[in-house]
């Protein structure tokens, strides 16, 4: 495991979360498996139930439930856990970014993430998990950091105008057209 790994803590959807993403980056990147589970202990249910501030209505299984999960998305690992009614509660200021190198890419996981999810501008969508993800094209953090600063903003001020990113319409924008 990495010193700095991702982590997302759900309440209950858990499974049903790590299998979308997975899936779906397998789909469009390959590259991502489940690298292993664990699972909530009697004891340690037990144990649980003792700590001062829980409670049944935020108890976050029984044993025999999935407790983690490890797994990558194109490569990179991401835990994922069971916290109970306290934890799945995601805001916009973590998100995952995601850089595609093509637009099939970014329609692909804009199709998948955003499908009863919330669609935000500038490339960002909440999936029905509420998750926050940034989908963007490889290109923008060259381009936002690089030399050329009149071109970066034209690039900038057009992706304000976008929810799922248009790379041609970035381009377009980029070389002032």
């Amino acid at each position: 495991m990495k010193a700095i790994t991702v982590c997302l803590g759900f309440n209950k959807n858990l499974e049903e979360a790590v299998a979308t993403y997975v899936e779906l980056f397998n789909k469009v990147f390959g590259n991502s498996t489940i690298l292993g589970r664990s699972y909530f202990g009697e004891q340690e249910v037990a144990a649980l139930r003792q700590v001062p501030e829980m409670s049944e209505d935020i108890m976050p299984g029984v044993a025999g439930d999935v407790k983690t999960i490890r797994f990558t998305l194109n490569g990179e690992e991401v835990v994922a856990f069971r916290g109970g009614a306290y934890f799945g509660k995601f805001h916009e200021s973590m998100s995952l970014y995601v850089s595609c190198e093509t637009q099939e890419q970014i329609d692909r996981l804009w199709e998948v993430l955003s499908e009863d999810g919330e669609e935000q501008p500038c490339g960002w969508v909440k999936d029905r998990f509420g998750v926050s993800w940034q989908i963007v094209p490889s290109f923008v953090w060259e381009v936002d950091q690089g030399p050329d600063r009149q071109k970066a903003e034209r690039m900038n001020i057009a992706l304000f105008g976008m929810k799922r990113i248009d790379i041609a319409g970035l381009r377009n924008a980029m070389e002032g057209r």
